[in-house]
């Protein structure tokens, strides 16, 4: 499982899309909040902000839910896809902690399940580990030392501007 997200209706044009139509289903979970984190909020056109954002959450929770019958096949879509939405009064110290806990559970009941540790970081620390020896050939390089281009990370690091 892949956790990732954007705030407000950023997502809406560009991973929406393939959560609408792709070939795959992704199952979605809308995290939203009635009132402004900053007790501000502008009335636009008889609405405020906070209600556009809440309504155009509702809306993507629901189109994905039904999809869309269209002759205009750009526009057709079978909808059935699975996504749940969060609703929380405001986000505060309390709401952010109940939300962290709630995932974290989840992602340490999956890795029980599984059969792994959802806490372990071996690739992060791989990539770490592999950074380090990019360092060195870059403080090589800067030196004025010669980088071998046999060596696969100096053929990577010859061929970058």
């Amino acid at each position: 499982e892949i956790v990732f997200g954007e705030p407000g209706t950023n997502g809406q044009h560009s991973f929406y899309q393939l959560i609408h139509q792709g070939t795959d289903v992704v199952p979605v979970e809308f995290i939203g909040f009635s009132k402004s984190q900053f007790d501000v909020d502008l009335d636009v056109k008889g609405t405020t902000s906070q209600q556009k954002l809440i309504s155009n959450m509702l809306a993507q929770s629901l189109a994905m839910a039904t999809g869309s019958i269209s002759s205009n096949p750009n526009k057709c879509f079978d909808g059935n896809r699975p996504n749940c939405v969060m609703l929380a009064k405001k986000l505060e110290a309390y709401t952010m902690g109940a939300l962290l806990a709630l995932y974290e559970h989840k992602i340490a009941y999956q890795g029980f399940l599984w059969d792994i540790n959802s806490f372990d970081q071996e690739g992060v620390q791989l990539g770490k580990l592999l950074a380090n020896q990019f360092l060195e050939l870059y403080k090589k390089a800067n030196a004025g030392e010669a980088v071998a281009p046999t060596d696969n990370l100096g053929a990577i690091l010859a061929q970058m501007p």
